[in-house]
């Protein structure tokens, strides 16, 4: 078991298991990544966001 909380997208609950315990799905970090200047893949994270987002 991992000691870093994680979130549920489906029903939105905090567990510290990588499984969720309502919906049996899985778990995704709770936390977003952290910002980098250096990052090489901004660009294409920005456009898939606006890609979901628009649909």
């Amino acid at each position: 078991m991992s000691s870093r909380i994680r979130r549920c997208p489906v029903d939105r609950r905090y567990t510290l298991s990588p499984v969720c315990p309502v919906c049996g799905g899985p778990t995704g970090p709770a936390h977003p990544a952290r910002f980098s200047p250096q990052d090489r893949y901004c660009r294409y994270r920005k456009g898939l966001r606006r890609w979901n987002t628009s649909q």
